[in-house]
C-alpha cells in the first residue's frame, strides 16, 4: 500500500491557515486526508471540542507524555504546551491517508529531522495591516495577546524560505486552489504513481 504524505503547514496567527484547512477537509475529491490533532495544555475556547480541535490535557499529563517520548514534536507557545502524537501520525500515514500537521516553524524543524518525506507549506497574509485586522476581527484575544501575536508573526515570516511551497492568502478561494494543486502534484510524483499503478506499468513494460 502507498504511504500517505506528511504535510507540514505553517503560518503566522491570523493568516487564515485554519480556515484553509477546514475548507480542504470538506472537499469531496480529497477525502483521504486527515488533520493531525495536537495535544495542548491551553484552556478550551467556547467554540472548540475536545478531541476535534485539540486534545486538551493538564501540564502534568503533557510532561508525562514528554518523558515517555510520545511526541514527534512539542513546543511552549504563549505559556502553553502543544505537541504532536508520534503513534497517531504514523498509524494514519501507514493506512495510505495524507496527514496535515498545523505547526509553527520550530515544530516543523523538529519534524524534518525525523521524517525525510515531508511536504511543507507556508501561508502568508497579503499585508501586515490585513494580518492585524484579521486578529482583531476574531475577537478571541486581548489587546496584549494580539500585540504578542503580531510580534511573533514577524519572527514566523522570516522562516518562510525553509518550506517547499508558499501560498499568499489574499483571496480564500484562490489560496484553496493553490493548496489543492500542491496536493494533486504530490500525488502525481513518480514514486507514488509507481506504487499506485504498478500493475499497469508492469504490463506496459512487457515486450
Amino acid at each position: 500500500m502507498i504511504q500517505g504524505t506528511f504535510y507540514i503547514i505553517s503560518a503566522p496567527s491570523g493568516a487564515g491557515k485554519s480556515l484553509l484547512l477546514q475548507r480542504l477537509l470538506k472537499e469531496q475529491l480529497l477525502r483521504d486526508i486527515k488533520l493531525s490533532i495536537s495535544y495542548t495544555t491551553r484552556s478550551i475556547r467556547p467554540n472548540e471540542t475536545d478531541g476535534k480541535d485539540y486534545f486538551f490535557v493538564s501540564k502534568h499529563t503533557f510532561k508525562n507524555m514528554i518523558a515517555e517520548d510520545a511526541f514527534l514534536e512539542y513546543a511552549k507557545v504563549f505559556g502553553n504546551y502543544y505537541g504532536t502524537s508520534r503513534e497517531s501520525v504514523k498509524e494514519i500515514l501507514s493506512s495510505g491517508i495524507d496527514v496535515f500537521l498545523d505547526i509553527d516553524w520550530q515544530g516543523a524543524k523538529q519534524i524534518r529531522t525525523q521524517f525525510l518525506l515531508t511536504c511543507s507549506i507556508f501561508v502568508l497574509p497579503p499585508s501586515i495591516q490585513e494580518l492585524a485586522r484579521r486578529l482583531n476581527r476574531r475577537a478571541q484575544d486581548t489587546e496584549q495577546v494580539i500585540t504578542q501575536r503580531m510580534k511573533q508573526a514577524i519572527i514566523e515570516i522570516t522562516h518562510y524560505s525553509e518550506y517547499d511551497y508558499l501560498i499568499i492568502n489574499d483571496d480564500l478561494e484562490s489560496a484553496l486552489t493553490d493548496l489543492k494543486t500542491i496536493i494533486y502534484a504530490q500525488r502525481l510524483r513518480v514514486h507514488n504513481q509507481k506504487v499506485r499503478h504498478n500493475t499497469l506499468i508492469s504490463k506496459l513494460l512487457v515486450v
